[in-house]
């Protein structure tokens, strides 16, 4: 899996468990592992540029998603996955450190971009969470990939819950 985290934001983030979690998010999802990943991390004036430009809303969001080749978990256990180039993930650790400290279970930034790092997958594999049950599958298998991550590092307790703006 070929994976870019670049960090533009100015802010000292765990890079290394970006990386990890994207990683394990896609080997999870039987992703082919010579499709391409990016992972950009912006201030919060970059993110704001972005969410007014792309989804004609103010202020700045804390992950977006830009899919390329719309690749898709294999919809069979015996299914070869697709090769290409999923897309690139955008995240906001400004905003991130602020839902981690007004989550109901209070955690720190790089647990969010953790989070937001699976959410961001999840959209690029076509996930959404527009309606009750596309959210109820999309946050079950995102809470799965992140405990299950958590779980191989040796990190004690669940997943943050879901704080997206």
């Amino acid at each position: 899996m070929s994976i870019d985290v670049n960090n533009e934001s100015g802010t000292e983030v765990d890079e290394q468990a970006i990386l990890d979690i994207a990683r394990y998010a896609l080997a999870r999802m039987r992703i082919h592992p010579l499709s391409e990943l990016s992972v950009i991390v912006v201030d919060g004036a970059a993110m704001e540029q972005l969410h007014i430009q792309w989804m004609d809303l103010p202020g700045p969001t804390d992950v977006m998603s830009f899919p390329m080749d719309e690749l898709r978990p294999p919809a069979k256990d015996d299914e070869e996955p697709p090769q290409g180039l999923l897309g690139d993930i955008v995240l906001c650790p400004e905003v991130a450190k602020r839902q981690g400290e007004e989550a109901e279970t209070q955690h720190s930034m790089d647990e969010e971009l953790q989070l937001l790092t699976v959410h961001g997958v999840l959209h690029l594999l076509g996930y959404d969470h527009e309606e009750p049950d596309e959210k109820a599958e999309m946050f079950g298998l995102q809470a799965a990939i992140v405990d299950g991550w958590r779980g191989e590092h040796g990190l004690t307790g669940p997943s943050p819950a879901p704080t997206l703006s």
